[in-house]
């Protein structure tokens, strides 16, 4: 059977000092989706794989605070991304 799911990609963007919740700074599908996606790697930004979380938030208008009902998902992804860079950190240092 052909998976026909088209690509969805979101792009966040989240300042912790300001305690706001996080924004949807980009958002789109299929082309659009995959240049979002092409960037973020090109830019060595972290990416996650979640497609229900992606359809949720790609429905969001563009420079608005995600819902309430994303912000346990969405807090499990930056503490994965705040992690990961501080491993990356450390194995700079150690360097």
């Amino acid at each position: 059977m052909a998976n026909n799911k088209r690509t969805v990609a979101v792009a966040l963007q989240y300042d912790p000092e300001t305690g706001k919740a996080p924004i949807v700074s980009a958002g789109g599908y299929g082309y659009i989706a995959e240049k979002i996606l092409e960037l973020a790697f090109a830019a060595g930004v972290k990416v996650r794989q979640d497609a229900d979380l992606a359809e949720i938030l790609a429905a969001i208008d563009l420079d608005s605070e995600i819902p309430p009902e994303a912000f346990a998902a969405v807090a499990e992804i930056l503490s994965y991304i705040y992690e990961l860079n501080a491993s990356v950190k450390e194995d700079f240092a150690a360097s």
